[in-house]
């Protein structure tokens, strides 16, 4: 039974850049305090070279929201911090503004287990232009490495095709926080288990482990330390085989599986951990059979990703299982996803209704997209036993439905696709509402369900990892046309403040 299921500390209100709290400061001061903002975070480029993402770590949100408050120790260490010009960071009004503060956020989000792609929104925050400021960096630092570990996961099972794939990264996560949260997120996106025991306290995943080489190496001989850990665990007995030769471990490991035999037990696997893993664990497999010993399963480990294990079971190896650490738990090949979390839009204290805003950025690539944005799946429903999914359309929220039955790339409006009489379900949902969460913390078992549908719901093409194909991701033309006003409005009113820059 998990203790709680969060991954992220309840002491939140400083886990935050400093110019999120100078900003609130200055918002503040500047009599903005009733004005309300709407941030989107995404992210631009899909990690590992592949075609998509697996959202994690948005069931942590109500916490971080909920947990927003500054305390007396909060306050204390704000007002000691010194400006570099001299004098205090922060004025003792805005300090006593902060002892009593609550947030009153509105959260929408991607829920744990879907899969998401580039530049949609992955959360949506609305509210006061101060709280929506102050709850960005921890809301990125909660989802950005969560979700990139959960992708990274998708595709080490992925390759797999079926076989158990256990978390073995702890000891080579990025501190303590990394390796918790790569223990949570590798579960949601399809691992069986982790060796990591907190974590399977905390979180309820099944653990995983038995021996290393220093157990062998502690006795005089490889076959009276197999025979040992037999003895003493043999409802859990695992053999780690190549601390000298693998093939003279697998003899050792055949007589140890026949004296459990003798006794009514059974040897449930070896684990090889260095070497030729498609060799050794081909001739492995033959030996235990010659042996009448089909039952043992082969394990194998050593510094694997996707990429190892599909050449491994390319190559015919009979591998029933692996564990997968360092490459895993750092996201080895890219450690970092990269997401973002801009305006989108504002609005002034009495007013009605909402204004889009866009950033422009000397990289035309970087520009965002405007206003309230939810996000529709289309989905294939003509008989599938599971919706496959076909394109991602982001509109602008109460204006999407009617707006036009195309959808437009977001870095290029030649490229239009129909969507027209299409099947969707909207992927944005309600997680926090006036600051409190809106429905009790999903299990881990309903975000790994959730992402295995999702998984499967997506065509072999997305999911190769060798020149797989783009999926179609746009904006409804409505929302296109806006953003191309924006755009346009803004150029012009650069060009009329700087004309040098009409010459150019």
């Amino acid at each position: 039974m998990a203790l709680t299921d969060t991954a992220y500390p309840t002491d939140v209100s400083l886990l935050t850049d400093l110019y999120e709290l100078t900003m609130a400061q200055g918002l503040w001061e500047s009599g903005k305090l009733a004005e309300e903002d709407c941030f989107t975070a995404f992210y631009r480029d899909n990690p590992f070279g592949g075609v998509f993402a697996v959202m994690c770590g948005t069931s942590d949100l109500p916490d971080l929201v909920e947990n927003l408050r500054f305390t007396e120790q909060d306050i204390d260490y704000l007002a000691s911090l010194e400006a570099p010009a001299g004098g205090a960071l922060f004025k003792p009004a805005f300090l006593e503004y902060l002892r009593t503060f609550r947030a009153h956020l509105d959260i929408d989000a991607v829920p744990e287990g879907e899969l998401v792609f580039p530049r949609e929104p992955m959360v949506r925050v609305m509210g006061p232009a101060l709280e929506c400021q102050l709850i960005e960096t921890a809301l990125l630092n909660a989802i950005n490495f969560q979700t990139l570990v959960a992708t990274k996961t998708a595709r080490v099972v992925q390759a797999a095709q079926g076989r158990p794939v256990a978390e073995f990264g702890l000891r080579r996560a990025q501190g303590p926080d990394g390796g918790m949260a790569v223990a949570r997120a590798s579960y949601v996106a399809g691992c069986a288990s982790t060796s990591n025991v907190l974590a399977g306290r905390r979180y309820g995943i099944p653990v995983f482990g038995t021996h290393a080489h220093s157990w062998v190496m502690s006795f005089d001989s490889e076959l009276e330390a197999f025979r040992a850990f037999a003895r003493s665990m043999p409802n859990n007995c695992t053999l780690l085989i190549d601390t000298y030769d693998v093939r003279e471990g697998v003899e050792n490991a055949i007589t140890v599986a026949h004296e459990m035999e003798a006794r009514g037990e059974r040897l449930a696997a070896i684990r090889i951990d260095s070497g030729d893993l498609a060799k050794l664990s081909a001739y492995v497999r033959g030996r235990f059979d010659e042996e009448g010993l089909d039952y043992v399963k082969i394990s194998v480990s050593n510094d694997l990703d996707e990429y190892t294990i599909q050449s491994l079971l390319n190559q015919g190896a009979p591998i029933d299982s692996f564990g997968v650490g360092t490459k895993l738990a750092t996201c080895y090949d890219q450690p970092a996803l990269g997401g973002v979390y801009k305006l989108a839009a504002r609005r002034e204290d009495g007013e009605r209704d909402w204004t889009p805003v866009v950033k422009l950025s000397e990289q035309p690539y970087k520009r965002t997209i405007p206003g309230i944005q939810q996000v529709r799946r289309y989905v294939d429903e003509s008989g599938s036993p599971v919706c496959d999914m076909i394109y991602d359309e982001t509109y602008l929220e109460g204006e999407g439905a009617d707006r036009g039955n195309t959808l437009v790339a977001v870095n290029d409006a030649a490229l239009v696709t129909s969507v027209a009489g299409m099947d969707y379900r909207e992927l944005l949902v309600p997680v926090v509402r006036d600051g409190r969460a809106v429905a009790p913390r999903e299990s881990l078992e309903v975000a790994r369900a959730r992402c295995s549908t999702a998984l499967d719901a997506l065509d072999p093409v997305y999911k190769r990892f060798l020149y797989p194909q783009s999926y179609v991701v746009g904006m409804e033309t409505g929302l296109a046309r806006v953003r191309d006003e924006l755009v346009r409005t803004r150029m012009a009113e650069t060009e009329t403040a700087l004309p040098w820059k009409a010459r150019r």
